[in-house]
């Protein structure tokens, strides 16, 4: 006597295969979404605060190398604590890197926004 499989979905019975998980790919497709939209929660706050970050500095840096002050960075809703990578020069500057936007720290309240082809 064989044990009846039900979906973990919408408990539905699971008729084909024995190795088959859900009754149908739209219980497949949906137990799918909710778990890996759990999941990436992180992923796609980090991601929305670097398109953000990248935003703000190509917005403010048309000319590809501008001075701006701490306070029109944070005014715009910049946030320091995310970037993509930092570049240090030979001479010991390190450009913190939002994809090909950049920035480097003059003083406590000075920035220099640089657009990066390296």
């Amino acid at each position: 006597m064989s044990k009846k499989r039900l979906c973990p979905v919408c408990n539905d019975p699971i008729i084909g295969r024995i190795d088959k998980k859900f009754c149908s790919d739209q219980c497949r497709n949906s137990f799918n979404n909710r778990r890996y939209s759990s999941e990436n929660l992180l992923v796609q706050k980090v991601n929305r605060t670097l398109k953000k970050n990248y935003s703000i500095l190509q917005s403010l840096n048309q000319s590809g190398k501008t001075k701006v002050k701490r306070s029109k960075l944070l005014q715009e809703g910049f946030d320091f604590n995310y970037f993509t990578s930092i570049y240090t020069t030979q001479k010991g500057a390190s450009y913190h890197l939002c994809y090909d936007q950049g920035y480097l720290s003059l003083s406590d309240e000075l920035f220099l926004l640089i657009h990066w082809e390296g």
